[in-house]
């Protein structure tokens, strides 16, 4: 291992960000960092290491009527001319420092200076979690280990502003395809225009109004919009054919099934193909353990629970039966950015936050959730 990539999971939260950040680990390229995460870890006696791939976990083992989970990704989007890291005035500037390697640093300084916590823990490192769902190092732990990933509760280190976020919406991709009859365009009366027979599709697309919907006192935002719209072969060619991509963002209150079901009643009439669709996650702040933690993050940010209108992987551990939030340092509009930075402070604050809680040093629940 390079000396370079050597951690010191003892160093303060932000220069433990700034060193997992400048060892740059693009999805597919994880391994560096992943050997660099695993050798830290080791180090530490009352750890627990696994690994598989390029996904490190490492876990303790105390007893404890509870076991939490804490879980982050390795990889990043492509490098933009935006590492090695830098501080400017109160923020850390680079790509990773938002998602989600400020999260990662925080539970590494955690799961190396927390030998006695009062849950124990599972801290999760995994790969390739910013491309194509099925190589997802979580997944493929899901898959292989369930047991690696069993607990009462998760937390998810994406960034969420320094807020706790509850569960997730979740995704549907369909294709309306339209037929019609090509023709040269300069006698298109012998033709049908598929792309013109595209505009009843956007037309309700256009009137139709996304609901917001509560799910255990948590209000969901659900949108569905056209994000891609293809047809035609040549500029003179009257198209027999397009097709309009639909993506609905749905609560976790409805299932994949009920989700399909709904886009396909707005599109009655036409070909509808689903291409891609991820259940949703209920928030789960029910569970004795989230009323906990979000009892904690009160205590210390002063924040309550919101809804997470993306999609996060706190879904995986959903079908899993393990209730999972979302909390970590970093504004998400600012992620995939190249101007991507976060505020040191909000390292800090998270950072103070999950050790609060791991420690038993803030106020149990229960914590009636608001959006």
């Amino acid at each position: 291992m390079p000396a370079d990539d050597l951690l010191d999971l003892s160093a303060d939260v932000v220069t433990l960000t700034r060193a997992l950040c400048d060892v740059p680990s693009v999805s597919g390229d994880e391994t560096r960092l992943a050997d660099a995460v695993e050798g830290a870890l080791r180090a530490h006696p009352h750890l627990e290491v696994l690994r598989d791939g390029d996904t490190v976990v490492a876990r303790t083992h105390l007893g404890r009527a509870r076991r939490v989970v804490v879980a982050g990704h390795l990889d990043t989007v492509p490098v933009a001319d935006n590492l090695p890291t830098r501080l400017e005035g109160d923020e850390l500037w680079g790509r990773g420092t938002v998602d989600m390697k400020a999260g990662c640093a925080v539970a590494l300084h955690l799961a190396a200076t927390l030998p006695d916590p009062v849950h124990d823990v599972t801290w999760v490192f995994y790969d390739h979690e910013e491309v194509a769902s099925d190589l997802n190092g979580l997944g493929r732990v899901a898959d292989r280990h369930p047991d690696w990933l069993a607990g009462d509760f998760a937390v998810l280190g994406e960034p969420s502003d320094g807020g706790l976020e509850g569960g997730c919406n979740g995704t549907l991709r369909v294709e309306v395809r339209l037929s019609g009859v090509a023709a040269h365009s300069a006698r298109a009366w012998v033709g049908v225009n598929a792309v013109h027979a595209a505009g009843e599709v956007l037309r309700r697309l256009e009137a139709y109004e996304p609901a917001t919907v509560e799910v255990e006192g948590l209000a969901y935002r659900e949108g569905l919009n056209a994000v891609l719209v293809s047809g035609g072969v040549a500029t003179n060619v009257i198209p027999d054919a397009c097709v309009v991509t639909v993506n609905y963002r749905f609560a976790p209150s409805r299932t994949v099934d009920e989700a399909v079901a709904h886009v396909r009643e707005l599109f009655a009439g036409y070909e509808v193909v689903v291409t891609d669709a991820a259940a949703g996650a209920r928030p789960g702040l029910d569970a004795p353990a989230a009323q906990d933690f979000a009892a904690a993050v009160l205590a210390v940010t002063g924040g309550r629970p919101a809804p997470k209108y993306g999609w996060t992987d706190v879904a995986r551990f959903s079908a899993l039966g393990v209730p999972a939030v979302n909390f970590g340092p970093g504004d998400p509009l600012l992620a995939h950015k190249d101007d991507e930075r976060v505020p040191v402070a909000q390292i800090e604050l998270c950072h103070r936050a999950l050790r609060a809680w791991l420690t038993g040093d803030a106020p149990a629940g229960p914590l009636h959730a608001t959006a």
